[in-house]
């Protein structure tokens, strides 16, 4: 299962552009996550966290070749993106059925933890389901899958994969402590495969992901 998903996996890199000071402007900087083929007209996954306010993309495949990609999209609530590029694409992997998943299923994470350590594979299970994690920012990003898959900086963006091969969710975030200061470990959480088909399809459809809102205020 591994050799057929890895040669999907890529590492996303970014250049992030520095800031005009007082005296000088600060230097650009690159930033890195991870990310997975899901078309053979060369779409990639990624999260938004990792392209947001960037201004060049990139990704490295597998055997350490680099190809331009442009940003398709993004859906910042479901903290994802679209990167497409225009040359060969080594693999494809499959999108799953995340309703199916049930605590304890074995599941693995592909991904570039800290940018250096490309294509690392890690084992866990599926901790839970439909977990909701406030991002401080006024809103949450709801229904993930927790895993207790190791998941670092670096694999943000990338697969967590079932021993069928297939996708059932992109990466996302970690905990590592909470408010009151308690160190947590194996706290991983991925966004559902089936969330990520239905953005992914409208981003690529129409350059983003149309979101109900209702326009009433009270007093």
């Amino acid at each position: 299962m591994v050799q057929r998903v890895a040669p999907a996996v890529v590492t996303v890199v970014a250049t992030y552009p520095g800031q005009q000071t007082r005296f000088w402007r600060t230097a650009d900087t690159e930033v890195s996550g991870s990310g997975v083929f899901i078309s053979e007209d060369g779409y990639i996954l990624t999260n938004n966290h990792v392209v947001e306010n960037t201004t060049e993309q990139w990704v490295i495949l597998s055997d350490g070749t680099q190809q331009a990609a442009t940003l398709v999209g993004t859906d910042i609530y479901a903290d994802l993106a679209v990167l497409k590029t225009e040359g060969p694409v080594p693999a494809v992997a499959a999108l799953g059925n995340s309703a199916v998943l049930d605590p304890g299923e074995s599941v693995i994470a592909i991904g570039s933890p800290l940018g250096d350590f490309k294509n690392s594979v890690t084992v866990g299970v599926v901790s839970a389901t439909g977990r909701s994690i406030d991002t401080g920012e006024g809103y949450s990003i709801e229904d993930l899958i927790q895993t207790d898959a190791a998941i670092n900086s670096g694999n943000s963006g990338g697969p967590l994969v079932n021993l069928a091969g297939e996708v059932i969710g992109i990466n996302t975030l970690v905990v590592r402590s909470t408010g009151t200061g308690a160190v947590a470990e194996g706290l991983g959480f991925a966004i559902p495969s089936n969330t990520v088909q239905a953005v992914a399809e409208q981003i690529i459809e129409k350059g983003y992901f149309s979101r109900p809102y209702l326009g009433l205020q009270f007093q």
